[in-house]
């Protein structure tokens, strides 16, 4: 079995010839040859143009053994296409200019044509495929309602989400408004993103941890398996949810075929409350890559003798690459992964 199935078969729980591996921000800052684009464009410019994400992308698939590509994007582009002002700082993140507070905020926010507004993200999909050739599958992907609803109502990042908050406890009818048109929204994206190439799609899911279960069930879960019976069912559809530990057995209800999880709970145990029937993304911890080699791969050996050969594990990290991480080390996980899930 080569490169070109063995990540869509573990989505599906079928059987491979080893654990397939792809790491969330394979494309990125700890790369040599991203620096070197990145100098000359902006972030904005680079996500925009699509021969320039087309580069970005295949940039990992042709330095490393990894058993898929994901389309180099961002998920807060559709929000700038819904009126929303978007702005990357150097060194500060993205910055959203025009917030969402209000039930008219909310009402004011526009809605999104995947074709006519996000057309250069779907070229990128396309050229990528032609690339790829086949060697290796394509990864669509998209925000999650809740984490698009956070950065539009914080105006950025936040490590209390007062404002997200005081929205679901004093306005949650204008919080299930706005979680129902972006739920909508991400339907649309990623079904237009598997029309025009994606082989998979993920849902990312960055700020949801810092929900309790119970607010979760109420404001979140309903909206989460609506998107998941939405999207196209032809193409794996994997749930990324980021600290969401505490609520692991909720996630997994969502619908989603493989269930992403993060570092903090060992693999086999989250495997259980996420559902055993479901596939299961991850789940090594990207500091760890900067760690001593052996450490490195005796941490890997562990997730691998936690997930026990079962079909249906797809190794990845419990989020996406540090910059700075070294580049030697990310080649020495992939090798250690493939040659320590061998089945035949």
């Amino acid at each position: 079995m080569s490169r070109r199935n063995r990540f869509i078969k573990a989505c599906r729980g079928q059987d491979v010839d080893r654990t397939p591996i792809w790491l969330m921000r394979q494309a990125g800052r700890y790369l040599q040859e991203y620096r070197d684009v990145r100098q000359f464009h902006s972030f904005l410019e680079m996500c925009k143009k699509p021969e320039l994400a087309v580069e970005i992308t295949l940039q990992p698939v042709r330095r490393f053994e990894l058993d898929a590509a994901i389309i180099f994007s961002d998920i807060l582009l559709p929000l700038e296409c819904m009126g929303i002002g978007l702005e990357f700082t150097d060194g500060g993140g993205p910055v959203l200019r025009n917030p969402l507070r209000t039930a008219r905020d909310v009402e004011r926010m526009g809605e999104l044509d995947p074709e006519k507004d996000l057309g250069y993200v779907l070229k990128a999909l396309e050229m990528t495929r032609n690339e790829l050739n086949g060697t290796v599958p394509l990864i669509g992907f998209a925000g999650a309602p809740f984490t698009l609803a956070s950065y539009a109502i914080e105006g950025g990042g936040s490590r209390n989400y007062v404002e997200t908050k005081s929205m679901i406890y004093a306005e949650p009818a204008s919080f299930h408004r706005l979680m129902e048109k972006l739920t909508n929204m991400v339907i649309a994206y990623l079904n237009a993103q598997i029309r025009h190439g994606a082989q998979a799609v993920q849902v990312f899911d960055s700020w949801v941890g810092c929900l309790s279960a119970n607010d979760y069930k109420a404001f979140v879960l309903p909206h989460m398996k609506k998107l998941f019976a939405s999207v196209d069912p032809k193409v794996p559809r994997i749930h990324f949810a980021l600290g969401a530990s505490h609520m692991l057995k909720l996630v997994g209800s969502a619908g989603a075929d493989v269930n992403s999880v993060d570092w903090r709970t060992p693999l086999d145990e989250a495997w259980k409350q996420a559902g055993l029937k479901k596939a299961i993304q991850g789940n090594l911890d990207p500091a760890l890559l900067f760690g001593p080699k052996e450490h490195l791969v005796e941490a890997a050996r562990d997730i691998l003798k936690r997930a026990a050969n079962r079909n249906g594990h797809i190794f990845n990290l419990g989020h996406g690459i540090y910059p700075g991480t070294p580049v030697d080390n990310v080649a020495l996980l992939i090798e250690a992964v493939h040659s320590g899930s061998k089945r035949r």
